[in-house]
Parts: structure tokens; sequence; C-alpha cells
């Protein structure tokens, strides 16, 4: 054993030569080969636009199959950050939050950088990404642009989800959960087979946890959940190629959430203490509900030479957002955004069979979205003081002003419809140990804003000569229609060289593009502004200005490559990265703002980096994963109008992300209990910039994690712990009102997890 482990290590720097060189390996016998390695078959059934085996395809990817699921307890995909090198989902907010980074490329708010596909269904919505993955198969996180098969918001890559087949599988699945937070997790489900070829599953799911952080103006845990979902999946095989697919699901969220600890110095009121760095003292209500409906259907026709495909859904959503938007125990300002949406999609996917040298594949997809949202802001005592009289008071040497209602409301409604279709084609084709491919989509979208804000500033103004008081009334409103449309060709390139099945080289160009849209969020400044300036102060914003964005375009370098030595004891991944963006979409608060949140556009960016991933199987029982990325992505050119910021670091993106975990399988020896599962592990982020002026950061924090499990055919029991260490870091930063706050990442976490399987 001795000499194999220092075999292995001397060949690592040797592992490009040697791939040529070695004749081709079969990999080990392994239980954990799905996790890693897809049958090409099973692909063709589940994956309709990659067909092949990810591993023999030019792209940088990685898969984690359901025993890596279950052990690592991915429940959600903020948990797939621990697996995947250079993927960060933040865990801060709600679940309405949903930022993910990839490759120095993310956004916190609006077009995500990664589109979701459940079962080939497109997630339309990037607030409903965070939900509970039951049930789940395997996840692939494909990396680099996607966009000229999945196209708009895919620049950073794709995540596909992949639920367990009634077909491969029949019984009854119960899950129960016990963890710190006094939070608990339950699932239930039930697989059938009713007749040749037809299956269905039927599954639901229910979580609640109590929260981690005290808001200590209420004296309650801010952070708590209600969670609990469905969902019905049919499939259908008549044996002669014609193949069905409908999943019907649906859930109901209710959480606290926003634990934002205030970073800034002592403030102090009256001669009383308001708050203190590092505390939560907020008194409005805040927290996010969410109702979800989706239906999606997927009829597939496999001919002898090709196949046709047909993804349809439908997808509505229901949420609002409640915030006391200055976080202090003061009455400043407070929102509630409620939004609905409906949105159909039709994918028609027609390819070739995986078994020919020349392969080609043609789609057309199409989709229509109708939102509608009301976003109230509401000033109180201290804001209308503070932010509205002082200034105004400030301005006019004439008057003096005083407010005659206690609260400004400031009404805002929204109708946002949006269309869009893609024609788009790639063509591979196979000259021994060559693999060349091209492809081309034309994405198009059209997208409207309909807005009406209004309010009613009811003051009262004073002569400072004569003390004559008038009392004033003025309705303001701000309303009116944007569109915008976007069209973009997105190419994309690659050549691969495989050395054999499971080694090979490859380098690929690829366009990414990410759709523009509106700032929604700004109109509650754009109003204020509009009342200050009809007061006799201030100044108006022009609407189309703030409130439009543009689209963000990437090229993106790759050169990766697949490789497995020592009969499969190591196999891995790895890629090195260039990435040109323009007119990255970022999210700053803009100048003199008081209650907005702007995306705005930099010049250009870049980013360049490494990733590689790792698997040593030492021998049969342990196994050992490795992942690293390193991502260096700065402004190239970005000046705000006050500061030039090019040559900084883009915020929120991670400089750095690793994870070490070491699985150590010991058989019992005892039929009834099965196997002992020890598991432990470590993972790694930062450094992360919170600010375009790098002047604040989260340095490089690890988390440390174990489990201990007893794993039988029908059961599992694990003890797990999380954070072990107990490690203080931070996961979020902002300002509001000038104020600083902060997220805190959470606190050491165990917990007991019971699965039982039984097989019909």
């Amino acid at each position: 054993m001795r000499y194999r482990l220092l075999s292995i290590l001397l060949l690592l720097p040797a592992l490009p030569a040697a791939a040529h060189a070695v004749k081709s390996p079969s990999p080990a016998p392994d239980t954990e080969a799905a996790d890693t390695v897809i049958v090409v078959d099973k692909v063709q059934v589940t994956a309709i636009k990659q067909g092949m085996v990810l591993r023999s395809q030019p792209v940088a990817s990685s898969i984690v199959g359901s025993r890596a699921i279950g052990r690592d307890r991915v429940v959600a995909l903020g948990d797939l950050s621990q697996n995947v090198p250079n993927l960060h989902i933040p865990d801060y907010g709600s679940r309405m939050t949903s930022s993910i980074y990839v490759r120095g490329l993310g956004a916190r708010i609006d077009q995500p950088v990664v589109g979701l596909n459940i079962d080939n269904v497109p997630v339309m919505n990037k607030d409903n990404f965070d939900t509970e993955l039951a049930e789940v198969e395997r996840i692939e996180v494909l990396r680099g642009p996607q966009s000229t098969l999945y196209g708009r918001n895919t620049m950073g890559g794709v995540i596909n989800i992949y639920t367990l087949s009634p077909l491969d599988w029949q019984g009854v699945r119960l899950t129960a959960e016990y963890g710190s937070g006094d939070s608990y997790r339950f699932r239930a489900s039930l697989y059938e087979k009713l007749a040749p070829g037809l299956g269905t599953a039927v599954s639901g799911y229910y979580t609640r946890a109590g929260g981690f952080f005290e808001n200590l103006a209420t004296d309650r845990k801010c952070d708590w959940e209600r969670f609990g979902g469905g969902r019905w999946r049919t499939q259908w095989r008549n044996g002669k190629g014609l193949r069905l697919d409908n999943s019907l699901s649906f859930s109901v969220l209710e959480q606290g959430g926003y634990p934002y600890a205030y970073a800034g110095e002592e403030i102090v009121r009256d001669g009383q203490t308001v708050i203190r760095p590092g505390e939560i003292r907020y008194n409005d209500p805040s927290g996010y509900r969410r109702t979800t409906l989706s239906d999606g259907l997927t009829l597939r026709y496999d001919a002898a030479t090709f196949s046709v495909s047909s993804i349809t859904s439908y997808q509505y959503s229901d949420d609002a957002m409640t915030l006391d938007q200055d976080f202090l125990p003061l009455s400043y300002f407070t929102l509630r955004q409620a939004r609905t949406e409906h949105a159909l999609t039709e994918d028609l996917v027609f390819r070739s069979r995986d078994d020919r040298s020349y392969r080609w594949l043609f789609g057309v997809f199409g989709f229509y979205r109708h939102a509608t949202m009301s976003a109230p802001v509401v000033f109180k005592q201290t804001g209308i003081e503070e932010l509205i009289l002082a200034n105004a008071n400030a301005h006019d040497g004439l008057y003096t002003y005083s407010w005659d209602d206690t609260e400004l409301p400031l009404a805002s409604r929204f109708r946002i419809p949006a269309a869009g279709g893609a024609l788009y084609h790639e063509s591979a084709c196979t000259l021994g140990r060559w693999h060349l491919a091209a492809g081309l989509r034309l994405d198009v979208e059209h997208t409207r804003l309909r807005y009406d804000s209004r309010t009613v500033a009811n003051y009262t103004a004073t002569d400072r000569r004569t003390g004559v008081s008038t009392s004033l009334n003025k309705p303001i409103e701000v309303a009116g229609r944007l569109e915008r449309t976007f069209a973009e060709l997105l190419p994309r390139f690659c050549v691969l060289y495989a050395f054999d099945e499971v080694r090979n080289l490859y380098l690929t160009v690829s366009k990414g593009y990410k759709a523009g849209g509106f700032n929604t969020q700004m109109f509650s400044d754009v109003l204020q502004q509009e009342m200050t300036a009809a007061m006799g102060f201030g100044r108006t914003y022009d609407v189309d200005d703030v409130v439009t964005y543009e689209p963000e375009q990437s090229w993106n370098y790759e050169l990766g490559g697949h490789f497995s030595c020592m009969e499969g004891a190591v196999r891995g991944d790895f890629a090195l990265f260039w990435i040109d963006c323009r007119n990255q979409q970022l999210t700053v608060f803009p100048e003199g703002s008081t209650t907005g949140r702007l995306m705005t556009n930099a010049g250009r960016t870049r980013s360049f980096g490494a990733e590689a991933a790792v698997r040593f199987t030492l021998w049969r029982n342990l196994g050992i994963d490795t992942s690293y990325g390193y991502t260096d992505a700065r402004f190239v050119r970005y000046d705000d109008g006050q500061e030039d910021f090019g040559g900084n670091r883009i915020p929120y993106a991670p400089q750095h992300t690793f994870s070490a975990r070491a699985v150590w399988t010991l058989p019992t020896g005892v039929a009834w209990l099965g196997d002992l599962v020890l598991q432990a592990g470590v993972r790694g982020t930062g450094r992360i910039w919170w600010n375009e002026a790098n002047s604040l950061s989260q340095p490089f924090y690890a988390l440390l994690d174990a489990s201990v499990r007893l794993e039988h055919a029908r059961y599992s029991i694990g003890l797990w712990g999380r954070n072990l260490a107990g490690t203080s870091y931070d996961v979020f930063y902002f300002k509001s009102v000038g104020n600083e706050f902060v997220q805190c990442g959470r606190p050491r976490t165990l917990g007991i997890t019971l699965n039982i399987h039984i097989n019909n």
C-alpha cells in the first residue's frame, strides 16, 4: 500500500504525458462510479441536450450522484458549493436571494448567471431557485457559458437536476431529520410501476427551522422557516421509442429571514444607545413568503437515426417580501414587494443518434412571462424627519418645513410582460482521436415595463420672515412605459483530443449572454426625488437612465481535460479559463439614494483562473475527493463618476474555493447493520471583497464537517456536524441609509438523519 501511494504522488505531475502513453484502462469497480460517470444509455434517457457522457465532452463539469447527495446532505443548491470548484452560492437573506457566482461572474438581484433545469424543464424565475432538493438521482454542474444550447442567463453555466425515476426504482422512501436551531425535516415518497413501461411517483416534504440568530428588538429568532411541498411524476414508455414524462410540483414557504447585524459605530440618540456593532436589532417586521406551482411535460420519440423531444412547461409563482429596510430600531422606512408571475415555455429539440461520426442538433425555444408587482415603500417618522425634512430645511433658506402625517407611503405598481425565442444548432464530428464541434444560437427577447408610482405630500411650509404657515397637499405621480428588445448571436467552438475513452484534452471558445432589464426597486427613489423637486429643492431622475440596464456579454476561452490513471484509482478534471466580459451587471447603491438598489453596467471586466477536481481511491473502502478553484476577477474599465475602479477586484466573487473530503466504508460483518461509513472534510472560501473600492473584505475561511453513518440497503442513520470548529465568518455585506450591515455564517450545526428505503 505504501508503494502504491508513493506511485500515485510521483505520477500526478506527469498525468498529461502518461495519458497518451498508457493503454486505455477500465475504471475500477466502484459503487461510487454513478457519482462521477453516467453510462451513455442512461444519459440519453434523461439528458436531452448533452447526450454523451459528460467526462468525454469538452466541458468543465461536476456530477454529484445520489450517494454523495445523501452523505453530504445536499438539500438545496447552496450545498453544492462544498463539492464544485469556483462555484459560490452564499447562504444569506431569504430563499428569494439565490445569488450564484461562478468564475467571477454573478449578481445579487435580477437576472441569474447560471441556469437551472429540473428533469430538463427550465426554472424561469431566479426567486424559485432555492428549493428543496428531494429524491434527486444526480446533479450536473456545467461551468462556463452554455448559451448555445440553453440560451439567456447561462453565461456562468447550467445546473441540471434529475430526480429518481419510478421506472428504475419502486417502493417507499422515508426521511426524518433533526438538527441544531430546532430544525426538522420530513420526506415521504411512493414509487410504483403500474404496468410495463408505466410508473408514477408521489412525494411530499416538510421542513421547519427555529433559527440561529435573535432579533434583540423582538427577542425572537429572525431566521425561522416553514417549508412544505410535493411532487407527482408520471413516466411512460411504449417500447417502440415513444416516451412521456410529466412532473407536477408545488411548494409553500414562509420565512422570517434577514439576520443582518449592524457593523458600524455605536448609534446613540437622546443619551440612549440605539444599537451596538454586531447586534441584530430592527423594529419593523421582515420576512418572505412564496407559493409555487409548476408542471413540465416532456415527450420524446427515438427513431433509428434521430430523436425529437418536446419540453413544455407552465410555471406559477406568487411571493411577497417584507423588509424593515433600515434594519435599525428606528422608524425610517419599510418595503413590501409582492409579485405574481405566470410563465410558459416550449423547447423543441431534434438530434441525431450518438453512435455516428457526424452528429447534429437543432432546437427551437420560446417563452412568455407575465409578472405583476406592487412595491410600496412607507417612510415613517424618523425617515421623514432625517431623510426628507432635514434636507428640505437645509436647502431652503426661506421656509421651514414640517410634515402633517406620521407616515409617507410611496406606492408603486408594475406590469412586466416578456417574450422571447431562439433558434439553435450544434454540429459535431469525430475524426479518429479528434472531436470537433461548433454551435450557434440566435436569442431574441422583448420585455416591457409599465409603471405607476404615486404619493401625496402633505406638509406645512412656514415663512421664516413672516411666520405665516401654509398647508400644502401635492399629489405626485410618475407613470409610463419602457420597453427593450435584446438580440444576440451566441457561437461556440471546441476541439477535443481523446487519448482514450476516459482521458482527453479540449479547447473551447464560447460567448455568454445575460439579458438586460429594469431596476424596479429604484422607483421609490424616483418618486422621492420628484416629490422633493415639487417642494422646491432637489433634482429629478431620468427614469430611462436609472431604471434600465444593458445586457452583459462575455467571451470565454477554456483549456481543460479529463484524466484517469492507476487503473482508475486516480481520476479527475481540470480547466484553465479566461473570460473577457463587457457591460458586466453589478448591484450598487446610487449616489444620493436612500431606499433603492441599482443594477448598473461596468464597462469591461476580465476574469482568469484555474480549477481542478481529483478523486483518489486509495483502496476499495477509502475514497478522497478534492477540488480547488482560483479566480482573479477584476475591473478593466469601470468609473461610476466618482471613482475609477480599474484594476480592482470584482466584489462578492471569491478568489479561492477549496474542498477535501475522505470517506471510509467499514463493513460491520452484521447483515442487518450494513456498513459503517466515516466521513470528514474541509471546505474553504475567500477572499471575498465587499465593495468596488476593495476597502472591505472577508478573508479566506475554512469549515470542518464530519459524519458517522450506518448504511444498509434498506435504511441509513447518521450523525453529522457542520462547521465543527465554530468558525466565525461573514457571508454578506451591504449598506442602507449610509449604515453598514453584515450577515454572519451559520454557527456549529449538529444533527441526526434517518432514511428508510422499502423496495417492492
